[in-house]
């Protein structure tokens, strides 16, 4: 019998790229749609390997499928599954954490520059008859502004590319490097001095028990009230009741907001009654380009753990008896 891998569940149109490398690999794959647990369970259970979109596993999913020996995430956040119950067992975790950036990162400067120009608000403006430019004033162009990165990973540092080329000042702020160091080419600085310089605060970290809640009031105080917060990262590392209140006390510019930690967004939800707030439906990952990788290199990470090899990307090497090595740092990025 091949072994088998089952996509828990996935919001894609089609699964093209995961048949092609399941028939060269010589793996059955099984899609499945599940949308409860008990679901996942009944449809996985005899699988050697789950592809897993947005569904939780934890210790108590992984134990009731006796047969798993890896698990596949379609992105780069792996907070949906539980990596220390994986190592224990022995199950390896797979994401990709490469392919967005050059999506994500776009998609960070695209948000910025629609908030700091007030085009969406002007935009409807104009379709209702109304020229709005008061609405939208103070504008601001983007040389001589400052540019702040909060996670220098391969995301961040790509956005921090992208901003000096249009002209920002930048500066960055990361878990690793030293305040008054260069990482990534980006001057490095405290996460308060950075607030509290940066024309713009965008975000490129991780969702784990450090970074949740990294900007909140105590951050949001420090910044201007022309400072404009875009994240693409994770919906958890900003205090959205801490952004509903500095934005209400117009102690903000703005905000552009791809990533929520209620997915999709109510369509009541505080943020979407703000006119200088730019929202996004999570999509900053998806570019032509990086949703055939994503999907491709998705299986073939599992496809290599179940040929008895190290994958391309693995999250706990530890599970397949490899010390830790050079692990990589961006494992969130704001990718899905």
């Amino acid at each position: 019998m091949p072994p088998t891998i089952a996509v828990t569940e996935c919001d894609h149109d089609a699964f093209l790229e995961e048949e092609a490398v399941a028939r060269e690999s010589g793996v059955e794959l099984r899609i499945g749609q599940s949308r409860t647990r008990d679901e996942l369970i009944d449809n996985c259970r005899d699988a050697d390997a789950v592809l897993v979109q947005y569904a939780r596993i934890d210790a108590d999913v992984m134990d009731a499928l006796p047969r798993l020996r890896a698990i596949g995430r379609y992105g780069v956040g792996v907070d949906s599954i539980d990596i220390d119950a994986a190592t224990a067992r022995g199950i390896a975790v797979c994401n990709v954490p490469d392919y967005g950036t050059e999506a994500v990162s776009d998609h960070a400067i695209g948000l910025t520059l629609a908030v700091a120009r007030g085009i969406p608000r002007t935009d409807r403006g104009l379709r209702e008859g109304r020229v709005d430019l008061p609405a939208v004033r103070p504008l601001y162009q983007t040389r001589g502004r400052t540019f702040g990165v909060v996670g220098l990973g391969r995301i961040g540092a790509a956005t921090a590319r992208k901003a000096a080329g249009l002209g920002y000042e930048v500066i960055g702020h990361d878990s690793l490097a030293e305040p008054g160091s260069t990482h990534h080419g980006v001057p490095a600085v405290t996460l308060d001095e950075l607030c509290t310089r940066a024309d713009v605060v965008s975000l490129h970290v991780p969702l784990t028990p450090e970074t949740r809640g990294l900007i909140g009031g105590e951050q949001l105080a420090l910044m201007r009230d022309t400072t404009i917060v875009v994240n693409t990262a994770r919906g958890g590392v900003v205090d959205v009741p801490a952004l509903v209140d500095a934005l209400r006390a117009g102690r903000l510019g703005g905000a552009g907001i791809d990533t929520h930690e209620d997915e999709p967004l109510p369509v009541d939800h505080h943020l979407t009654r703000f006119d200088n707030v730019v929202l996004t439906p999570h999509l900053a990952w998806y570019t032509e380009e990086s949703y055939g990788e994503l999907k491709r290199r998705t299986i073939e990470n599992v496809v290599e753990v179940l040929d008895g090899r190290m994958p391309r990307n693995i999250v706990n090497p530890e599970a397949l008896g490899v010390g830790r090595t050079a692990l990589t740092h961006d494992i969130a990025g704001g990718a899905r």
